[in-house]
């Protein structure tokens, strides 16, 4: 079952972003949780079946990751490709290549700020960034979701350090609100995104799994995939702390109103 809700959102740059909170795609022993999201990507695209780049790199270019993105896209008519910044010494000009021939870009789960300082070590950053103002959907969930906005609410210290504290990673700055996924399911993201917005201007967006917001052309849209699935407003104001669940309504908003303390 797939839920919208229709809010406007003014943006610098016309462009196409989904970020998605969390939820599977066919990972072995794992459900298949975020179909009817997906087809929405897809379905910005434009094209019938259009070309998915898959960026692993906070999965460290698992091939596992791999296979089970492309099995999932493969089966809802994507043709997949993947971008590998690890395990293969790319030239600047495929990577470019890859980047630019690609209608959808997919980003995975996993280290942010291991992807992150990657990303700006090679240059893609910049180049997504171009496909972003050249029209190119831009998608991910967790980490994929984290790139996209100003700062992210990140567990990357626990896969250099086993660490359970979460850290501010700095994205791309497409979005500009910090954003915290999986907000349902990891309840420690809750705690330190409370004690994380104490420091930090303007508000957050948190997303619970299998829940995404599409930003499309000065436009936003709350998508589930499942009923009770939300996104929220975060933000500390006069000493209070507010938590609002974004209205699930199909009326305009401004991004002012929305990051309006």
């Amino acid at each position: 079952m797939l839920i919208l809700f229709t809010i406007s959102l003014k943006v610098d740059n016309m462009g196409k972003i989904v970020a998605i909170g969390g939820g599977e795609i066919g990972r072995p022993r794992y459900p298949v949780e975020t179909t009817e999201i997906n087809k929405e990507i897809i379905n910005l695209s434009g094209k019938t079946n259009p070309n998915l780049l898959h960026i692993p790199t906070a999965q460290n270019d698992s091939n596992e990751d791999y296979k089970t993105v492309k099995n999932h896209f493969e089966g809802l008519g994507c043709n997949i490709n993947v971008l590998n910044l690890i395990r293969k010494k790319l030239t600047n000009e495929c990577i470019k290549e890859k980047i630019r021939s690609s209608d959808i870009i997919y980003v995975s789960g996993g280290n942010t700020l291991k992807m992150m300082t990657l990303w700006r070590k090679y240059g893609v950053d910049k180049l997504l960034m171009e496909a972003y103002n050249n029209g190119t959907v831009l998608s991910g969930v967790s980490a994929g979701s984290i790139c996209w906005f100003r700062q992210g609410n990140s567990d990357s210290r626990k896969f250099t350090s086993g660490s359970d504290q979460l850290i501010k990673v700095t994205g791309m700055g497409l979005i500009k609100a910090l954003h915290c996924p999986h907000y349902d399911v990891e309840l420690s993201r809750q705690t330190y995104l409370k004690q994380m917005m104490k420091k930090t201007p303007g508000v957050a967006i948190a997303i619970d799994d299998c829940c995404a917001i599409k930003f499309v052309d000065g436009k936003y849209q709350v998508v589930a995939s499942k009923p009770g699935a939300n996104a929220y407003k975060i933000y500390w104001n006069r000493g209070t702390y507010h938590e609002k669940i974004i209205p699930k309504s199909n009326y305009f908003n401004s991004i002012e109103e929305l990051l309006k303390k």
